[in-house]
């Protein structure tokens, strides 16, 4: 062997056991040994090892440069997920809650319909103008009771349309 390769055999051998210690820290017990190994290759690679006097922190940075580079690609890998149209679609929520609206009425028209025309009109007072069963009573001049009535049918045959559709 040559006086250069002894050198750097040796600088490996007083070298690894911290290195070691480094990587397991940052990068855990099974990656350690190769990124060591990745980190002196680096070294010897560059030709630095024959031109500086102190190669301890230039492997130190070769071997944080490594952390890092392992970092950003796992950080990489890990933000590439397969495009799934069901919930990845870019839309703003104002867009998705549109949609949603007119696949509701889709649904709900024909349910709305079929209605008798009292049964709908209390339904639509109850659920658009949002008003009481009380207030809807007085202004129809109908008991409490009937308007509670007429809301049960026309939540039923709503409920229908949407198992029809969504169940």
């Amino acid at each position: 062997m040559t006086a250069p390769a002894t050198t750097f055999d040796a600088f490996c051998r007083a070298e690894q056991a911290m290195l070691l210690r480094y990587f397991r820290r940052r990068v855990g017990r099974d990656a350690a040994p190769d990124l060591a190994q990745e980190a002196f290759m680096r070294v010897l690679r560059s030709g630095a090892f024959d031109r500086i006097d102190y190669p301890r922190p230039y492997l130190l940075r070769t071997a944080r440069n490594l952390v890092f580079e392992r970092t950003r690609r796992k950080a990489r890998e890990g933000a590439t997920f397969p495009f799934d149209e069901a919930c990845d679609a870019a839309q703003p929520p104002e867009q998705i809650r549109r949609m949603e609206e007119l696949d509701i009425r889709r649904v709900f028209r024909p349910a709305l319909l079929a209605m008798r025309p009292r049964t709908r009109r209390i339904f639509l007072m109850s659920r658009l103008r949002q008003q009481t069963y009380r207030e809807i009573a007085d202004e129809l001049g109908i008991s409490v009771k009937s308007v509670e009535k007429h809301m049960t049918r026309a939540l039923v045959r709503c409920r229908k349309a949407f198992a029809t559709r969504y169940g």
